[in-house]
């Protein structure tokens, strides 16, 4: 308590929408400590003016948090065991709220404080993600400044610049192009044409570069893995976010990583966005090579019905539902030996793992594929016609 108020801890990213919600939160009588999860994807100077905008609209603490090491944890080296995407597509760039919120409730914890803020609107998926995770991590009081405002007025943008304005803050009065989210998993890119299902212009590349960029040599990269986490980069051991931050650099000057994703916003509406993941990419290709080399066939055909449900959770709000943990228990248990290292080659675009090494890999040196075997042709035709059983009486069974 400051003064007799009450603290509400508010998740803070020094754009509009967040800056009003201080505002907005001061008018309702709190205190206001705000929170910024660094989660990459910024330089020191960005991070030091949100906090500079943060003491300026009056909040009477701020604290930056370092997350990367939060979200390699809890995101990247489940995501790569599972190699989900949602749709087959999205890697769930959107990920690191669920690290901010969850560190900004530890903060609320530490200060005694049960009231927690955000800055979502009432239109997307990241509404569900920070509301569900506060619910899920605890007993809190949830506010939601922007959520409030759309039911009083359809004109949000210029309500927050105008009460802005009026509290004699400088408001910055040009609109982006695009909406452009950056972190260590990704960029996503959105707005203007994107939102029309047209082509993306030249200027939604942000990390990837477009074709008359490459550079002209090719690139070989090498990716060390240890029971199914990155562990190493050509050769080298270093922590997974140096590991995903230098994938992204590198892959990025080649084009690697660009998608165009349209997914099914969790209340109904359709989203399209651009996104860059260049790291991301190159883990869940290197990883697959190796995991399909060294696990059993049940364990890889399995593997999909554990990446789509674990993808569906993370992507609508569950990151922290017993059922995930659930699945990572048996994710973990695959990961057993799925240890070695996989080489990546680009010279642009594509993405190709072509070699694998590992002293896990399920081969037998007197069978090779099309080449030689272990069993006569007689075992190969005994085999055919009983695993084929069932079809053949059907077939004769059903002839007409």
């Amino acid at each position: 308590m400051t003064d007799s108020k009450p603290i509400c801890v508010l998740a803070f990213s020094g754009g509009l929408d967040t800056s009003y919600c201080v505002l907005a939160l001061q008018e309702q009588g709190f205190d206001i400590h705000t929170v910024f999860v660094t989660t990459g994807g910024m330089e020191q100077t960005e991070v030091d003016a949100i906090e500079a905008r943060a003491l300026e609209l009056g909040a009477s603490k701020h604290i930056t948090l370092d997350a990367a090491q939060d979200i390699w944890d809890e995101f990247v080296v489940p995501l790569t065991w599972s190699q989900a995407r949602m749709r087959g597509e999205y890697p769930m760039l959107c990920s690191d709220r669920y690290v901010i919120v969850r560190k900004s409730l530890e903060y609320c914890d530490q200060i005694g404080s049960r009231y927690f803020a955000h800055g979502c609107t009432g239109m997307g998926n990241d509404q569900l993600r920070f509301d569900q995770t506060v619910r899920s991590l605890g007993d809190y009081e949830l506010l939601a400044p922007i959520r409030d405002l759309q039911a009083s007025t359809s004109n949000v943008r210029e309500y927050e610049m105008d009460k802005l304005a009026q509290a004699g803050f400088k408001v910055s009065t040009t609109n982006s192009k695009y909406s452009i989210n950056e972190n260590l998993l990704g960029v996503t890119i959105s707005g203007q044409e994107i939102d029309e299902f047209q082509a993306p212009a030249e200027d939604t590349y942000v990390w990837c570069r477009p074709r008359s960029e490459w550079p002209e040599a090719g690139l070989s990269i090498r990716i060390g893995f240890e029971q199914g986490e990155a562990v190493s980069l050509n050769g080298e051991h270093i922590p997974g976010p140096e590991i995903i931050q230098m994938l992204n650099k590198s892959l990025g000057q080649y084009g690697v990583g660009r998608h165009i994703y349209t997914g099914d916003v969790t209340i109904g509406l359709k989203g399209r966005i651009v996104f860059e993941c260049p790291g991301i990419d190159a883990l869940l290709t290197a990883h697959q090579a190796l995991e399909d080399s060294v696990n059993t066939r049940l364990q890889n055909s399995f593997r999909q019905a554990i990446a789509d449900r674990w993808a569906d959770l993370v992507y609508t709000g569950f990151f922290y539902e017993p059922h995930k943990a659930d699945l990572e228990a048996y994710l973990k248990s695959s990961q057993s030996h799925v240890s070695g290292e996989v080489e990546l080659q680009t010279s642009g675009g594509s993405l190709l793992a072509t070699a694998v090494d590992s002293d896990w890999m399920l081969r037998d040196t007197k069978s090779v594929y099309a080449q030689s075997c272990t069993w006569t042709p007689q075992e190969a035709e005994g085999f055919i016609k009983l695993i084929g059983q069932s079809s053949t009486l059907a077939a004769k069974v059903r002839k007409s």
